[in-house]
Parts: structure tokens; C-alpha cells; sequence
């Protein structure tokens, strides 16, 4: 499937205070045990068709990558939009995470991580040149980089609500 690609430079504007960003993955330590392993992998994209059909999750967008190490880069609204699906019980990640703490923490057949970060909106800077949408800027808003968003510094001094091109200081 071919992804239009978005020539020239573009930015994100996340239209918000922060972004939560969220980082989970898992490791094949022992690949032979490929079952384990694709039990493990297979409750992901349930989890994913759960948050995308029910916007109110709050997880804005994602990308993956697959290996022996996978990770799953997502932003989300906020951390109690994290929390609380991480906790609910209808949703589709509480009983696989159980069922892999009773049955594979601690065995080293799979390894499992996450980190969290709260990013405030001016301490983010994204530059996309010749991309698809992706990133932060597919989770949120894609914009062109003009006045105001030409470097670094600029686009990360933005806060939130200002508009990608506007060229005001942070903090005015």
C-alpha cells in the first residue's frame, strides 16, 4: 500500500497543554519458543483495534516496528487516559497482562517494557522533510513549516493553541 508522501518540511502541532507519549515493546529472548513468543505478540492488536474503534480511549495515534525486539510508539491525551485503560477491565490488556504475569514473568522466555513521558507542548520539537504522515504529527496535526517554525528552537519555544506558523514567543 502506498502512503502519500508529504514533500518539503512539515511539523506537528499537538493543539494541547502536553502529549503523553507511551513506549511499550517486547523481546524475543528465547525465539525458538515461537509459540510463547506469537502468544505474547497476539494481544496487541487486539488492544489496538479496541483504542482505534473507541476514540474516547484517548490514544491519538501509534507507530510500530517488529523484530526480536517490537516496540509501539503511541501518544495519548493524557496519563489517566493511559492509566485507565491499562486498569479497565472490559478493555483488552488486563487479563493478557495477567495471564503473563502468572504464567511467564520471570521465566526470560519473553521480556516485556514500557516508559512513560508527560511532554509539555513547549518542550516539543518534530520536523518531518519528504514523509508520509507519521509520528506525532499523524497522531495530531500536520502542518507546513513557514514563518514562525523555520528552526528548532522556534518550533520547540511554540505552546499550545498558537497555530503552527505563528512566530510569538513562548510564554506571551
Amino acid at each position: 500500500m502506498a502512503q502519500q508522501i508529504f514533500p518539503g518540511r512539515y511539523t506537528a502541532d499537538p493543539e494541547r497543554e502536553s502529549v503523553t507519549v507511551f513506549l511499550i515493546g517486547m523481546r524475543a529472548n528465547r525465539w525458538w519458543k515461537v509459540g510463547t513468543v506469537g502468544r505474547v505478540a497476539a494481544a496487541m492488536p487486539r488492544m489496538l483495534q479496541h483504542l482505534a474503534a473507541d476514540p474516547s480511549a484517548g490514544m491519538l495515534g501509534y507507530e510500530q516496528w517488529f523484530g526480536r525486539t517490537t516496540m509501539l510508539l503511541s501518544y495519548w491525551e493524557s496519563p489517566e487516559h493511559l492509566r485507565r485503560f491499562a486498569a479497565d477491565r472490559e478493555s483488552p490488556h488486563l487479563a493478557p497482562w495477567r495471564r503473563f504475569m502468572k504464567e511467564l514473568a520471570g521465566t526470560g522466555d519473553v521480556g516485556v517494557w514500557h516508559e512513560t513521558y508527560q511532554v509539555p507542548a513547549d518542550s516539543i520539537e518534530v520536523v518531518y522533510n519528504g514523509m508520509p504522515l507519521f509520528g506525532l504529527a499523524k497522531a495530531t496535526a500536520h502542518v507546513p513549516i513557514g514563518a514562525g517554525t523555520n528552526t528548532a528552537k522556534q518550533r520547540m519555544g511554540r505552546t499550545a493553541h498558537r497555530g503552527a506558523g505563528s512566530n510569538i514567543p513562548a510564554g506571551r
